[in-house]
This record gives structure tokens, C-alpha cells and sequence, in this order.
């Protein structure tokens, strides 16, 4: 094409022969490019990030955040075996698929909506035994406490919320074996007189320690830890930080990114207090892992 005195040539960025052809090596990454997308994300980065950082496109780096956090999901089911935990702690953490529970509409996908972290924590090694993703519901409750309840080997005690959905779980799944306490903690956030503060934590007001079943130990009924561990888990996992566009459009990514993030955190990750990661204070694991040994483990 002439433009002025200049001869500009059109060039074709795809052989026409090549058209609608799926060529499966053209997205292979080698293990140093995993490694470093892979210790990317388990550290919170977006995927948008990534790619702007990496050059690597950002739909590589789905389809490989899945299938890694997906073989996450059964390493840690695996490992989780057979532990010797004593002090236990439920909670949720909230997130949403597609669009936020109440913007939903009649014709939008069924996955859309908000979905919660059940996740639990061992009190004396930080160890996370179990979590599941689900609806805030009796079903996904039952799931989630039988699932915890499976991997122990001795008698527990668990600290819990005032959600009505863990006192029948609890029930079902660990019977008369199980020391189980709630605690209600009562918070004060005014925003009608303090507008400014929308979106500062609350003021901590009382809490309330009550037995449910068995002799639970009146002083370890806390919820302290686990909470901690929501705000770990809003830190490293990009989907469930608050007031982004970061946000999963699949249900089984996100799984699959909070299955990475567990990983990460029971094996690869130094904890602060423990000198070491909760795998290795649970006696699961000798040594530290690296995201090159999770990556591997994967393949």
C-alpha cells in the first residue's frame, strides 16, 4: 500500500493455514517461567500484573494457576492425614463469582453470587487442616466439619462463631468425641457519626465464651487465630481482597487459587511466630518447601 513514498507492507500475524488450529506447544512454559509465575500469584500479584511483568499472556497464566492450584487441592488432601491437633478454629471467609449476591438478576449464571472460605486452623501449629468452598449454608457446614472431622486422630477441642450451622455439624460429624465452645464477639462502628471511618475496622466492645458440648478448656474458646488467618488468606489470595476488580468469574479458578494459597501457606511459607512453616511444626514435613518443589509436585 502506497503511502506518499513510502511502500508499507501488510503483514499477516497468522498463516491462514493455521487458522482455528489449537497448537498444544505454544503455550508451554519452561519450569523457571512456572516457578515464577506460580510464586507470583501464591504472594497475592493479579494475574493482569503478572503478564504486564512476565510477558507471558495472562490466559497462560490461568490455565496454569489452575492446574496447579487443582493439584494443590490434592496434595494437601493427601498430606492431611491422620494429625494430632488439639485446638481448632472455624471460620469464613467471604467472596463472590461473577457479581455480588445482591446484584444478581433472574437470567445470570446459577455460579454467580457470593460464595465463603470454610477454613480451620490448628491454635498450636498454625497448621491448616482442611477448608471448602461454598454457600454460607447447613450443606456446605456439614461438608466442611465432616472433612475436618476425618483427618484427626484424637479428641479436639474447636472454637467456633455463633453460626448455627456448626452446632448440627459439629454434632454429626465428631458425636459425643469432641469439646466444642462459641465465642460472640460484640464490635461498635458507628458510620452515621463517623462517615470517614466506612471502611475502618470496628471498635472491639465484649466477648462472650459459651460451652456447647463436651468440657472445653473456657479459656482457649477464641476465634483470634483463624481471623488472623482470613486476613493472611485476603492478603495472598488477589481474588478475596475487598474493593478490586480482581475477582474470580469461575467457580472452580477460584477454588483452585485458594487450594494454591493453602499450599503455599502450609508448606512453602515461613510463619512469623513458628520460625517455620505450620507443616513442619504440625511434623508433616522436615524441611521447607520452595514453589519450584510445589511446581514439581504438580507435574
Amino acid at each position: 500500500m502506497a503511502m506518499g513514498e513510502k511502500i508499507v507492507t501488510q503483514k499477516s500475524l497468522t498463516s491462514y493455514h493455521l487458522c482455528n488450529t489449537v497448537i498444544d506447544m505454544a503455550n508451554v512454559l519452561n519450569t523457571d517461567k512456572q516457578i515464577a509465575v506460580i510464586g507470583a500469584l501464591a504472594e497475592g500479584s493479579s494475574i493482569r500484573s503478572i503478564e504486564r511483568i512476565t510477558g507471558i499472556h495472562r490466559d497462560t497464566i490461568m490455565r496454569l494457576g489452575v492446574r496447579v492450584g487443582r493439584g494443590c487441592e490434592m496434595l494437601l488432601d493427601s498430606k492431611m492425614q491422620d494429625l494430632n491437633c488439639h485446638f481448632l478454629q472455624f471460620d469464613e471467609v467471604w467472596g463472590f463469582i461473577g457479581k455480588k449476591e445482591r446484584h444478581l438478576r433472574v437470567d445470570d449464571n446459577p455460579g454467580y453470587g457470593d460464595v465463603w472460605t470454610f477454613c480451620a486452623i490448628d491454635a498450636e501449629t498454625k497448621l491448616v487442616p482442611s477448608f471448602l468452598c461454598g454457600k454460607r449454608n447447613h450443606e456446605t457446614a456439614n461438608a466442611f466439619v465432616q472433612d475436618v472431622a476425618s483427618r484427626m486422630r484424637n479428641r479436639v477441642q474447636i472454637s467456633t462463631d455463633a453460626l448455627r450451622g456448626y452446632v448440627e455439624a459439629v454434632e454429626q460429624s465428631f458425636g459425643a468425641d469432641v469439646d466444642y465452645g462459641q465465642i460472640v464477639k460484640v464490635y461498635v462502628h458507628d458510620i452515621a457519626q463517623h462517615p470517614e471511618r466506612k471502611y475502618s475496622a470496628p471498635s472491639f466492645a465484649s466477648a462472650i465464651r459459651r460451652p456447647i458440648m463436651g468440657e472445653p478448656d473456657m479459656e482457649k474458646i477464641s476465634t483470634s487465630y483463624v481471623e488472623r488467618l482470613n486476613a493472611t488468606t485476603r492478603l495472598h489470595v488477589k481474588r478475596l481482597s475487598r474493593l478490586t476488580l480482581a475477582f474470580s468469574k469461575k467457580l472452580e479458578n477460584f477454588k483452585a487459587a485458594v487450594a494454591l494459597h493453602f499450599a503455599y501457606y502450609n508448606f512453602v511459607k515461613r510463619h512469623g511466630t513458628l520460625r517455620c512453616t505450620p507443616a513442619m511444626a504440625a511434623g508433616i514435613e522436615r524441611d521447607f518447601w520452595t514453589v519450584a518443589d510445589l511446581v514439581e509436585a504438580m507435574a
